[in-house]
């Protein structure tokens, strides 16, 4: 199988009240499958907190993978920011205080990836352009991303995602061939290559 440079969003099931997040996907399975050089994971901050942080890093940390989450709102970004994660992936909606919450989170000096920005409706001329943009298998499909991103590819730095709640999610196929359309070459966030699954 050939293996794409780079996956940072994946989710599993500790994004526990993510309904479209499969049992089956575990740590354990994302390690076993290396579909990427690069991987993080990345569920999502308001599952994480207190106990449920220790272990989700634990294990995170245990298969090698850099540890992320995704945000869903401005209020939660500073509380994020006190935990140790190696990156930070945001919703940003078209909402003053979103834009703020991106501002923080480039403050930390961590890198911080606007996910899927069509989907959430984001006005890339107020994100702050230290940011990485998210192209993802799971919406980009869904609108016009030619209209969307072509004024943004030259201000930017581009990443692909899989946004991966389940096995078969674990790909980036359509977001290939998008910043294919688009003439985007990808940004790799870290040099580390992901070490593979020891049994």
């Amino acid at each position: 199988m050939k293996k794409i440079p780079q996956d940072l969003h994946i989710h599993t099931v500790y994004s526990i009240g993510d309904g479209a997040v499969a049992p089956q996907m575990t740590i354990d399975f994302v390690a076993s499958i290396e579909h990427a050089d690069i991987r993080g994971i990345s569920d999502h901050f308001e599952y994480l907190q207190g106990n449920a942080f220790e272990s989700y890093s634990r294990n995170v940390r245990a298969h090698g993978f850099y540890l992320g989450c995704e945000i869903n709102s401005g209020e939660e970004t500073r509380e994020a920011s006190e935990y140790p994660y190696d990156y930070f992936i945001y919703h940003c909606r078209d909402k003053a205080s979103e834009y703020r919450g991106a501002e923080f989170l480039v403050s930390t000096g961590k890198p911080v990836i606007i996910s899927h920005p069509m989907a959430m409706g984001a006005d890339l001329s107020r994100v702050p352009r230290e940011c990485f943009i998210e192209i993802n298998n799971r919406y980009v499909w869904r609108g016009d991303y030619m209209s969307y991103f072509s004024p943004w590819t030259e201000a930017f730095h581009f990443v692909f995602g899989s946004d991966a709640h389940q096995p078969n999610w674990l790909s980036q196929t359509i977001a290939r061939k998008a910043g294919q359309d688009l003439g985007i070459t990808e940004s790799l966030l870290f040099s580390k290559i992901t070490p593979a699954q020891t049994r």
